[in-house]
């Protein structure tokens, strides 16, 4: 995979490295209070509504097997806007910096890969098992709606990453090459 890069950082900072960048995709983003940078994690998914507005919402991201995980009730706003436009941005606090991702969600509808993050979503604390080609799970967060709760994978295009601790910085990668990453982005 190649990954070209970006420094955007008008105050001499080197730039960010996509390892680092890498890494911290691929760790686990909790969303417990004092779990992250700043006091937690919480993750923001951007879709954009018929109308062509922005559509912005908090919600729980699972970094699995190099890739993000997201789950959407059948009938929220969520849902509608990426079955209509799967494009979308995520975007969350971690330390050492602020990342905010630009790809494409893809439903997640064979049985293998749903028991695979049901699995992961349920060792992470929420009891999600496999229903048909979605997800049930006796509770979710009190804005998520009701199941069944279709997962989506993020297929990455875009990520940057902007510093916020030392040296800080501000960096842009674009994944290039059009072959499938470690974090999903799609052929």
């Amino acid at each position: 995979m190649e990954v070209a890069h970006r420094n955007l950082d008008g105050y001499g900072s080197p730039p960010i490295e996509w390892e680092v960048v890498e890494r911290t995709m691929s760790g686990n983003l909790p969303q417990a209070p004092g779990a992250g940078g700043p006091g937690r994690h919480t993750a923001w998914l951007t879709t954009l509504d018929v109308t062509g507005r922005p559509h912005v919402r908090p919600l729980g991201i699972l970094a699995h097997s190099g890739s993000w995980y997201f789950s959407s009730s059948h009938c929220t706003r969520n849902t509608r806007n990426v079955e209509r436009d799967p494009c979308c941005v995520v975007s969350v606090a971690t330390e050492p910096f602020d990342l905010v991702v630009e790809g494409v969600a893809h439903r997640v509808t064979g049985a293998d890969e749903l028991s695979d993050v049901a699995a992961a979503w349920s060792r992470d604390g929420w009891p999600a098992t496999v229903e048909g080609d979605a997800l049930t799970a006796p509770f979710s967060a009190p804005s998520g709606g009701k199941p069944p709760y279709y997962v989506y994978r993020v297929g990455v295009d875009r990520v940057y990453a902007f510093g916020t601790a030392e040296p800080y910085g501000a960096t842009r990668f674009d994944l290039t090459d059009g072959s499938v990453s470690p974090l999903g982005h799609r052929p």
